[in-house]
Formats: structure tokens, C-alpha cells, sequence
């Protein structure tokens, strides 16, 4: 039986759904975090380090919201500041350096709205890794793991392969603040769910997203049926975009990301032979 959006947000934000710290214990091994942005401070909002995946080094970006109330503080409940994202390409364009693959997984409701982080420049962070990701020469494979909420998961979301747990959401912002805009009134946030299209299934129908990892009963029930199909789908993927020449890498990255969006609209001379 099939989900609404609604639960599966409900789903995506479960309490005990695994986070990004989980994946990176079971599919990493060597894990050494590497910390601070060389400009403000260190985010734990983002964490990311260098290790193996099935014995191939790669760099690995992750949002991590924590599990405990004293994680999810530490953590910033996943919301970066510009910081974060800061140290995220500092740690991509080391990548770039050395040729390791990277590994991005995107858990966030968004990136933090508040005011020091605006006078630090939010925005500009987001919009400058959007940029830097897109000439990056290394395979680049996102994993959408929880929430992928707004800008605050584009600001490491773009890569040669997307793909998302069936139980995951990537949306513009979050059925409260679309239902606050729409309805003006945020308690109507299941109505704007489902109106949304924010599961894997609708992103994999538009070609958002190329693949939709399987998760069983679900990560916070039955982590090792969606970590085993996820190892599954980096393997291939790794080694697919790895033999890939530099050049056809970037041409297909950048096709991917303005082909999104575009739609055919019919004109008014095809509607009329529809309607006869």
C-alpha cells in the first residue's frame, strides 16, 4: 500500500531515522573528520572527512542532525551556517586536489535562518558552492538520507548521480512554510504536502533524482536493508563515473542540472485539434 506525502515526511523525520553518522560508520571505514572552514569556525551542522568505500579513498560530506537531545543541539538539529558550507567545498576542492570521489548525504530541514548567519552571508555561501560544485572534476554522487529542505540542502546537493530513500523528502522549503504562503496557515501542512511533489518517486519522475534507494520497513526500523541497497547503488556508481573521462563528466552534470525544469507547453492550435 502506497504512502502519502504526508507520511512519508512523517517518515523522514522520525526520530529514530538513522543520520548521516550512521551511514558513514557502516559504509566508511578509516573515517578521519576534518574540521573548521579556515575563516569563522567549525559547523556540526556538516561533517566531513576522508575515508574508503570499498577500498577506494573518497571524501565525504554529510548534514548531520543527531539523534539525542544533546546531538541535535550540538548539531544544530542539520541546519548549517555559512561556515558549514564553507568548510564543505574547502574540503571538495581538497578532493579535487588529491582525485578522490566524493560522497555527499543530504539531511536538513534548511539552512539556519538567523540573523548572524544572514550578516555572515548565507545566501552567498549557498549560491558560491552551487557554482564551485558544478566545475568540480571528481565524480560527485549525492544521497538525500532525510530531509533535503530548500537551499540548505542545494548548498552540497549538486552531483553526477542523485539519489534519495524512498522514505526521503527534497522540497523547496517544508509543507509548514509552503502551507504558511499558500493557505496562510502552517497547520495545513499535510494539504500542502501532498500538492508538493516532494517524495522520490515524483523527483525520480521528473529526473531530479536518478534513483530511488529501497529502505523496507524503514531506516529507523530496518537500517541494514536501506544500507545494503544504498552500498549497492554507490558500488555501481562509483564505478561507473570513475572511468569516466573529466570532460563528459562536466558535460553531463551540467546538462542534468538545466534539463531540470524544462517542460513542453503546447500551443493554442495543438488545443484545438485535441478539443475537435
Amino acid at each position: 500500500m502506497s504512502k502519502s506525502a504526508w507520511e512519508i515526511v512523517k517518515l523522514a523525520r522520525h526520530p529514530k531515522r538513522m543520520t548521516s553518522r550512521g551511514v558513514i560508520d557502516a559504509l566508511i571505514s578509516d573515517f578521519v573528520e576534518l574540521k573548521g572552514d579556515r575563516l569563522y569556525r567549525d559547523d556540526q551542522a556538516i561533517i566531513g572527512g576522508i575515508g574508503k568505500f570499498n577500498a577506494t579513498p573518497v571524501t565525504i560530506i554529510a548534514q548531520e542532525k543527531g539523534i539525542t537531545t544533546e546531538e541535535k543541539i550540538y548539531h544544530n538539529f542539520g541546519m548549517p551556517h555559512p561556515e558549514g558550507y564553507h568548510k564543505a567545498l574547502r574540503l571538495m576542492r581538497q578532493a579535487e586536489k588529491f582525485n578522490r570521489p566524493i560522497l555527499s548525504i543530504i539531511d536538513t530541514p534548511g539552512a539556519y535562518p538567523g540573523i548572524g548567519a544572514e550578516e555572515r552571508g548565507q545566501a552567498r555561501a549557498i549560491a558560491y558552492n552551487l557554482q564551485q560544485m558544478m566545475d568540480l572534476t571528481v565524480p560527485i554522487i549525492i544521497v538525500v538520507l532525510g530531509e533535503g529542505g530548500s537551499g540548505g540542502a542545494l548548498g552540497v546537493g549538486v552531483g553526477d548521480y542523485v539519489c534519495m530513500f524512498e522514505n526521503a523528502i527534497y522540497s523547496i522549503l517544508s509543507p509548514e512554510g509552503f502551507a504558511s504562503i499558500i493557505y496562510r496557515d502552517s497547520t495545513k501542512a499535510e494539504q500542502a504536502a501532498n500538492m508538493m511533489k516532494i517524495t522520490a518517486q515524483d523527483l525520480l519522475e521528473f529526473g531530479i533524482i536518478e534513483e530511488i534507494i529501497v529502505e523496507g520497513e524503514g531506516l529507523h526500523l530496518e537500517p541494514n536493508v536501506g544500507l545494503n541497497n544504498l552500498k549497492k547503488a554507490l558500488t555501481r556508481q562509483f564505478n561507473r563515473l570513475l572511468k569516466m573521462n573529466k570532460t563528459t563528466l562536466l558535460k553531463q552534470r551540467y546538462q542534468k542540472f538545466r534539463d531540470i525544469g524544462v517542460y513542453e507547453e503546447r500551443g493554442d492550435e495543438e488545443d484545438e485539434q485535441t478539443e475537435d
